[in-house]
């Protein structure tokens, strides 16, 4: 027996891809209590590095499986952005150097972020794909932050993980600081493409 199309769409949001941010967004808790409870800096890192360095699966899953949703589009870059900032925020609480690294970063998270956001709920602003620069933006400050989480603790040859943080760190900031002032032409068509579809 064939599933009816009210079968399929409610099971819309269990999907392969979705299933997998979600596990990913559950590491969260471990992160937050390997960081703190444990004070294990070196294992949050690893942990840490291991969801950037997870974050093509998602997609990958989605196109493979023939999975891909309008939820999904937006679950994954969201689940994305929540482990990025909760990644941050655990670094600049519990200390770790440089913080004005960290808080430049969450400058450009908070401001960049909350226009897009803003603009999409209460302006009606069209919903935009992330440019090859902003993914490379995020994936070098992904392994910079738990680069620099390893070359401030004490694990073994953590003053190379250090120098490859500063070396992936720079150049992502620089450019996610770049892709945001590139953004700005889209956000003005994609907000004009919005109250056009409102009439």
């Amino acid at each position: 027996m064939e599933p009816t199309d009210q079968q399929l769409s409610s099971h819309q949001f269990l999907t392969a891809p979705n299933l997998f941010t979600l596990a990913r967004l559950c590491c969260i808790p471990l992160f937050l209590w390997m960081l703190f409870t444990r004070d294990n800096v070196a294992g949050a890192a690893f942990l840490l590095g291991g969801l950037g360095a997870t974050d093509w699966v998602d997609g990958w899953l989605a196109r493979r499986f023939n999975q891909v949703s309008e939820f999904g589009k937006m679950f994954d870059p969201t689940a994305d952005r929540l482990l990025f900032i909760v990644g941050i925020g655990g670094i600049i609480i519990k200390g770790i150097d440089p913080l004005w690294f960290f808080w430049m970063v969450v400058v450009r998270e908070v401001v960049f972020g909350g226009v897009i956001a803003v603009a999409t709920l209460f302006f009606g602003m069209k919903r935009f794909d992330v440019t090859w620069w902003g993914k490379t933006a995020t994936f070098l400050l992904m392994f910079a932050l738990p680069g620099f989480m390893l070359g401030t603790s004490d694990f073994p040859g953590h003053q190379l993980f250090l120098i490859a943080a500063w070396l992936m760190g720079i150049p992502g900031l620089a450019l996610s600081y770049y892709t945001a002032i590139t953004y700005v032409p889209t956000v003005r068509e994609s907000l004009k493409a919005g109250r056009a579809a409102r009439g």
